[in-house]
């Protein structure tokens, strides 16, 4: 969401300036040209004009606009709510503070601690507020005692490094093995 957002930013940005700048040219023309009924430099003033008056506030196309309105009203509203940053709350040292620490930072910080692991080749972590994610790629077979031992050494590792560091919160953790091919 926070994509969507980075996104959608920009573009609202650009197409107010555009209003902007169209309004500025349009008002300069129209202080220019005073006491004359003709058209603007850009948008065709008297025509809209006409249709605007002969429009009533009871017709469906009023009524139309006005809901596409709210909901895209609302769907940005939503998209700014769901863009939120994902903090992961740490117990302070004092009551007086607060900290925090982004999923990135943790995620960095097993990953780093999970392949310093001796039969450990790689490892891809994910890690949100409620879950870390970690697949870890070793030597051999996997299925057998030596996928056995490697899992267990992860999750040895990751349980102490979760014990060390001091979250408000303790995310649920989820170990997958990945078979390294190639020589050691």
């Amino acid at each position: 969401m926070r994509v969507l957002l980075r996104l959608l930013a920009p573009v609202l940005g650009l197409a107010l300036a555009v209003a902007g700048v169209l309004l500025a040219i349009e008002v300069v023309a129209a202080w220019t040209r005073l006491g004359t009924d003709q058209a603007g430099v850009i948008v065709p003033w008297p025509q809209w004009r006409a249709v605007l008056e002969s429009t009533s506030w009871a017709e469906t196309a009023v009524a139309g606009i006005a809901v596409g309105t709210a909901v895209v009203g609302l769907v940005l509203v939503l998209v700014g709510i769901a863009a939120r940053r994902s903090d992961i709350d740490v117990t302070a040292p004092r009551p007086e503070m607060t900290v925090t620490t982004s999923p990135h930072v943790l995620a960095r910080l097993v990953g780093k601690r999970v392949r310093r692991g001796e039969d450990v080749a790689g490892a891809d972590v994910t890690a949100t507020k409620r879950r870390i994610a970690v697949a870890a790629q070793g030597w051999g077979d996997l299925d057998g005692p030596a996928g056995k031992a490697l899992q267990a050494s992860v999750e040895g590792t990751i349980t102490a490094l979760l014990d060390d560091v001091p979250l408000a919160r303790r995310p649920r953790v989820t170990v997958r093995l990945v078979e390294q091919r190639g020589p050691r």
